[in-house]
């Protein structure tokens, strides 16, 4: 059964509980809201006497939501952003966009695409603070973590909003010092006699590029997590990489390997319902969206 709450939350209560909450970590927290990390240490500690229950487990790794936190979580996001949105709408239309927009994306998507195209929404909201997060995100039921996420597969939570951004590819790459001093390669077939870079495999997040597997070396010896440790190692005359098209062909030390080998993969933006109709997430969105209008002949056009 619930605890009886004795104590009527306000919104500067949730505001710090979702601050603690996003980032796991006072100063984190504090660094958000301006304060002091003590300050939002003794916040939650009053908030949880207040109702009555834990909200957060202290543990090792960061501060993580109690079952009574994860409940309170839907209801603080939708105060908080009704009330951004209540304060974006009396600050007039025309106002500049202040606030923070977290937007969670993969390494090779950030770095080369979004990060180069940050200056024309800095340019025309200064006051907006971008947090970058380059992970590859696995949208879960809890969304508090992002107010954009870009993803490789379509989400089903039913707590975010998702639409296909773009489609790209991805092509094998290695420099040409690299091919002169290694066996010719005629077909995929031939993959088995070079250096191959690799994805480990639990990680592997294209679902086209598994089918390639069987015809690599056994074992690949030379595997990663991270998009641009596979890009500065092929670069680097290593061996061969499957690497986007948008990140490899604008590299000179490298050449396609075997281009009749196109895989094709989708990035999909999900937006938490709660966040979504806030002019600071749409104005990112919109940045997006022009983003890969832009990029469309690296993202897709022949290499």
């Amino acid at each position: 059964m619930a605890c009886r709450i004795a104590h009527v939350l306000s919104a500067d209560d949730l505001q710090y509980f979702l601050a603690v909450a996003r980032h796991r970590r006072l100063t984190s927290a504090a660094a958000q809201l301006g304060v002091d990390h003590t300050t939002v240490g003794r916040r939650i500690t009053s908030l949880e006497k207040s109702v009555g229950q834990r909200l957060f487990d202290r543990t090792p790794n960061g501060w993580e939501l109690t079952e009574g936190g994860r409940r309170l979580l839907a209801p603080a996001e939708l105060v908080a952003t009704a009330v951004a949105s209540a304060e974006e709408q009396l600050g007039g239309r025309g106002c500049t966009l202040t606030g923070s927009v977290r937007v969670v994306c993969p390494d090779g998507f950030g770095a080369f695409l979004l990060a180069p195209a940050l200056g024309q929404l800095h340019d025309a909201h200064p006051e907006l603070t971008m947090e970058l997060i380059t992970a590859t995100p696995h949208i879960a039921n809890t969304v508090q973590a992002f107010d954009l996420a870009v993803i490789q597969h379509e989400p089903s939570s039913p707590r975010v909003q998702s639409r296909h951004l773009t489609d790209y590819l991805i092509r094998l790459y290695a420099t040409p010092e690299y091919l002169a001093t290694h066996p010719p390669l005629r077909s995929a077939e031939n993959l088995r006699q070079h250096v191959v870079i690799w994805h480990l495999e639990d990680m592997l997040d294209v679902p086209q590029l598994r089918s390639l597997h069987a015809l690599l070396p056994s074992p690949v010896h030379i595997q990663s997590t991270n998009l641009v440790a596979h890009w500065q190692a092929a670069a680097a005359g290593v061996g061969i990489a499957p690497l986007p098209q948008f990140i490899a062909a604008q590299d000179q030390r490298l050449v396609p390997v075997l281009p009749e080998l196109e895989f094709r993969s989708t990035y999909w933006l999900a937006l938490p319902r709660e966040h979504a109709r806030l002019a600071r997430v749409r104005a990112v969105e919109r940045v997006l969206d022009d983003l890969v209008a832009a990029r469309h002949d690296d993202l897709l056009g022949r290499s």
